[in-house]
């Protein structure tokens, strides 16, 4: 086996020196593994093997998926490896366990040195294209999605591959109206960039795809995380950091505000602005200035953050200096930031039914956050989703709201705990959720508080990437009868995932080992199914342009399969089901009046036809025909959408958000080359749309109310008046 090794290493190196010259002198030197690294890869073994809900022994068979997985990782759109490199690797293919178990990383390390050094040889390759130019006038096409594809058989093919490629940058850059020495000019710094970030690659970036490819090869929510990106996770559940309260972006060499948080240092200073460029960080006023400028984003932020009420300088490039105008200092003391852009909020939508207005109040709730370090010590006043929510509906009670709309799409979970706690608020006591150990064990995570805090119409928005915790609550409420759950088929995601902080297992005081996100249950509806792989069905459902092959739990090859335990016992609170045939009535008659979901359906069609085609023409007159043809229906849809106007409530001018989403214009920018205050600017015209899948949620809501008051009127043979919410 050690000679098989040192063959791979030896071939590796060899691929390396093959290189060209230009290319050799712009690669960083190869990676090593850091001393505690492979102490890290041991643990996370033996916390696979031994205390995974789906155990599967390290062996051959699991270094295969290791091997596959970890080169999709590296290169899924086969852009970077040729046969041979793959053909050159095959002796890995059983070894990577070995790797793992003997703490000797140097073969997956290999693998990755292969990978950047092919990846400066492509780009390199890519950046001489542009001194040629491209005949437009060429019948081609080019196959964008490549995730399927086989990897090209040689040099010559994979350079012909990036011949189309750069061709197709190239040609999106001119439709949206560059001329040629811009559009060299830009793609020549975006594949400059791609080269600066390899040379900027760390051993811990190699490590943990490497160790992902190995967590995700046993289940797909089985994660290993180093110390800055678990980090960054528990920051993104307590929806607090010690910082300056600003989120900063990548830009060439700079790094830059791109927005600053309410109530935070930075923007309480009143010094700084978005599009300010960080240039330099001193930690305290007398301290040396470190340069930051062509540093990575995430080492210049571990420079910015630090203890509360500590000093942190900055030394500022403003957003409207040239590169070398006049900087300035700013001197700011670090205090604890919440993110309240990532909390609950509430809204009102007025919906209009003849002549009765209906005020339906809505929560959006984009994670269920906790914050469990304040609630384990014991902190009265520590943050949670359910707080939040409990909160904004006693404030939505005294606005005299007539239903409740709960939004969780694209809310991808958070703490299960949060999910129980949330449903409780609606039903009351009792249980909400089922737990199945890898043992078989069954366990019932129930609410114990009785109080309900909303007795009245409840509604439930859910789309394709609503998974876990969001999927415990919607399919509980859906269970108990307690609330109609409209939108998309979520996820699909049911299983359940324990954070092991690996320092704290190995009892280091500093971290540096990283954590592991291991998957230690399954979760089960309290009827007995699963959302796993089905996911919750809505009651009413809307079209969705969503690909079951690219988003959603059925997309993972190695996905826990879906299976039925016994039901709970539970009362139910409510006959949804009841009003279901009237409700789907009155939705299907909207639908064929609503001009954005007869839009929608063409646009499915649309999308689906060119999934199938994976083609796009590198042909210039087939594109701009395809463009002047997509700008004319967007035009002709305007018309019908002013034309409507006159009969419908919508203010003028007010796109809707699938409008927005239609991609109208293609710049052929990547999100780091626009200019920051433009993109600001879309940004917020986007949140400012009008939503259509929220603004039918709440009609069919609202016709909930009104079938209920029609039940209660009749039962009281209209001798009782309903006044009020429920």
């Amino acid at each position: 086996m050690r000679n098989k090794l040192l063959w791979i290493l030896f071939a590796v190196s060899m691929g390396a020196q093959a290189a060209s010259l230009d290319s050799a002198s712009l690669l960083a030197p190869p990676l090593k593994p850091v001393s505690e690294q492979p102490q890290a890869a041991h643990m996370v073994a033996e916390l696979l093997t031994r205390h995974h809900y789906k155990a599967l022994p390290l062996d051959d068979a699991m270094s295969e998926k290791i091997f596959n997985r970890y080169l999709k990782m590296l290169d899924s759109g086969k852009y970077i490896f040729v046969q041979g490199d793959i053909d050159q690797l095959q002796a890995a293919r059983t070894r990577l366990d070995d790797a793992i178990i003997t703490e000797n990383l140097s073969l997956p390390f290999a693998i990755f040195n292969l990978y950047t050094q092919r990846g400066v040889e492509r780009f390199t390759y890519a950046r001489s294209l542009l001194k040629e130019g491209f005949d437009f006038s060429q019948k081609e096409n080019f196959q964008y999605d490549r995730d399927k594809a086989d990897w090209p058989k040689s040099e010559q093919e994979m350079r012909e591959l990036w011949r189309m490629r750069v061709k197709n940058d190239w040609l999106r850059l001119r439709l949206a109206g560059k001329d040629d020495k811009s559009i060299v000019e830009t793609l020549d710094k975006r594949y400059e960039n791609f080269l600066r970030r390899v040379a900027r690659t760390k051993s811990e970036d190699a490590f943990q795809i490497f160790m992902n490819a190995y967590a995700m090869s046993v289940e797909p929510h089985t994660n290993y995380m180093g110390s800055r990106a678990a980090e960054d996770f528990d920051i993104s559940m307590r929806l607090s950091l010690v910082g300056i309260g600003a989120a900063l972006a990548e830009k060439d060499d700079y790094t830059v505000i791109r927005e600053l948080i309410p109530g935070g240092p930075a923007i309480l200073s009143g010094q700084l602005k978005a599009g300010d460029r960080i240039v330099g960080v001193a930690q305290g006023e007398n301290s040396v200035m470190i340069d930051v400028v062509g540093w990575r984003l995430d080492d210049t932020v571990a420079q910015i953050r630090g203890a509360a009420d500590s000093v942190v300088v900055l030394d500022i490039l403003p957003a409207d200096a040239t590169s070398d105008g006049e900087h300035k200092l700013v001197s700011l003391i670090r205090k604890k930031v919440t993110l309240e852009q990532q909390a609950a909020k509430k809204s009102v939508v007025s919906v209009v039914d003849g002549a009765v207005t209906r005020r339906i109040g809505v929560i959006s709730i984009p994670a269920f956050y906790q914050d469990f370090e304040a609630r384990g010590r014991g902190d009265r006043d520590y943050r949670s989703v359910t707080r939040d929510v409990a909160r904004l509906m006693d404030e939505l009670k005294t606005e005299k709201v007539d239903g409740l709309l709960i939004d969780l799409r694209d809310n991808g979970g958070g703490s299960m705990t949060e999910a129980v706690e949330l449903t409780g608020l609606f039903v009351g006591k009792g249980p909400v959720v089922q737990q199945r150990d890898a043992q078989g064990n069954v366990a019932v995570a129930s609410d114990t508080d009785a109080t309900i805090a909303w007795h009245g119409p409840l509604g439930v928005l859910i789309n394709r990437g609503s998974a876990s915790a969001s999927e415990i609550f919607a399919a509980a409420i859906q269970d108990y009868g307690r609330g109609l759950v409209v939108g998309e088929r979520s996820f699909g995601k049911g299983t359940v995932q324990t954070m092991v902080n690996l320092d704290r297992v190995a009892r280091n005081e500093k971290p540096v080992l990283g954590d592991v996100k291991l998957t230690t249950a399954q979760f089960f509806r309290i009827d007995g199914g699963t959302t796993q792989l089905r996911g919750v069905k809505p009651d009413i459902s809307f079209p969705s342009i969503a690909d079951d092959d690219d988003l959603g739990e059925a997309s993972f090859d190695n996905a826990l399969p879906w299976v039925q335990i016994k039901a709970v016992d539970y009362a139910p609170l409510g006959n949804v089901k009841a009003v279901l045939p009237a409700l789907q009535s009155r939705h299907q008659a909207r639908l064929k009046t609503n001009l954005e979901f007869q839009f929608l359906k063409e646009d499915i069609a649309e999308v689906s036809l060119q999934r199938k085609k994976n083609l796009i023409s590198l042909n210039e007159a087939e594109r701009r025909n395809e463009r002047e043809a997509q700008a004319a229906k967007l035009a002709s849809r305007e018309i019908l959408r002013g034309t409507s106007r006159t009969t419908q409530s919508d203010p003028p001018g007010q796109e809707t958000e699938l409008a927005m989403k239609t991609p109208t214009q293609d710049d052929g920018l990547q999100a780091n080359e626009r200019d920051l205050s433009n993109e600001l600017a879309a940004e917020k015209a986007r949140k400012s749309t009008k939503d259509v899948f929220l603004d039918e949620a709440a009609h069919i809501l609202s016709d909930e109310v009104d079938l209920l008051k029609l039940e209660i009127r009749v039962a009281s043979g209209n001798r009782t008046r309903f006044t009020g919410p429920f």
